[in-house]
């Protein structure tokens, strides 16, 4: 911990919003005592709690400024819900951990103040767009959420392809 304070204060001049995981996973105490002395910059975490009990631990122990789990590791949408209902109940924003259609459809379903804004990887963010039929691309900072069923996760023939001769090639 004496290190991601140092590195906080050495990035204070180049005023980040958050530090985003800056100590393992299960140290919540620790996580507790950095969000107490980091002063003026966010700590976020959650991506890798998988329940909203786990949320829960991060937040009774007032662990996190923002709560970033993952809609595809906590359980899917129906469980996100809940993880946001939950958060909200603490006043803590909720921007999931990488984008993907997932994240999308479940921030257009919550508040602007449960959901903020979605997280986007530039490189990781692009690399399932190969085997969609609707590709996700923020234009100008933002993300168009689509107006037709499901959670456009359709499979891309040409992206089916490439896999199939990348799978061949071995």
């Amino acid at each position: 911990m004496p290190y991601t304070l140092r590195m906080i204060e050495l990035s204070r001049e180049y005023r980040p919003y958050w530090f985003e995981e800056p100590v393992l996973a299960d140290l919540i105490p620790q996580y507790a005592e950095l969000r107490r002395e980091a002063r003026g910059v966010f700590i976020t975490g959650g991506e890798h709690e998988y329940t909203r009990w786990g949320v829960k631990a991060l937040l009774d122990a007032r662990a996190v400024d923002v709560l970033q789990a993952d809609v595809t590791w906590a359980g899917g949408i129906s469980e996100m819900t809940k993880i946001c209902a939950l958060a909200s109940a603490y006043d803590i924003p909720v921007i999931p951990h990488h984008g993907g259609w997932p994240s999308t459809h479940l921030i257009a379903s919550q508040s602007l103040t449960t959901c903020p804004m979605q997280e986007w990887l530039i490189q990781h963010g692009r690399m399932p767009n190969v085997f969609y039929k609707h590709k996700l691309v923020p234009v100008s900072g933002h993300i168009e959420v689509p107006n037709t069923p499901g959670i456009n996760m359709d499979l891309a023939e040409e992206g089916l392809t490439v896999l199939e001769e990348k799978t061949l090639a071995g």
